[in-house]
């Protein structure tokens, strides 16, 4: 179990304390939706935690491999609905990955990706689209 405490700090603002490290977030309510888009918004942590969950469960799995995952780097897109009741419709993940396109733990590692903590949480309404692009060995 893990404690985040929080705090409404008023004009659609919040800061998040992480109970074990004391590490504070803010957020903010964006721009879209009467806030002033200062911080991460609720549903861009979403999005965060989706691509910092997929790096990392990758990472898990390479380092019980016996290695470290090279520096990879993602980018995340969050989409939200149009109509209807305002949620996240997509989430595109792009992953770099500096590793040869035919390293032996591929597969192993595109699935981890998929199989992540985040990626399994959210609804299954929730486009969910992860790409990677093997872009050779680390210098």
């Amino acid at each position: 179990m893990v404690s985040i405490s929080l705090q409404y700090e008023g004009s659609l603002h919040c800061t998040a304390t992480h109970g074990p490290s004391g590490a504070q977030l803010p957020t903010d309510a964006p721009r879209d939706n009467l806030g002033l888009g200062a911080a991460f918004s609720p549903t861009d942590l979403v999005a965060t935690a989706l691509g910092t969950c997929i790096v990392t469960t990758m990472a898990i799995v390479a380092r019980r491999k016996g290695y470290e995952l090279p520096a990879v780097t993602a980018s995340v897109e969050k989409h939200m609905t149009t109509e209807g009741p305002r949620r996240i419709a997509r989430i595109v993940t792009r992953l770099t990955i500096p590793l040869a396109a035919d390293h032996a733990d591929r597969a192993i590692l595109e699935a981890a990706a998929q199989a992540c903590p985040v990626h399994q949480s959210l609804h299954p309404e929730v486009d969910k689209e992860i790409s990677f692009d093997w872009t050779g060995v680390p210098a």
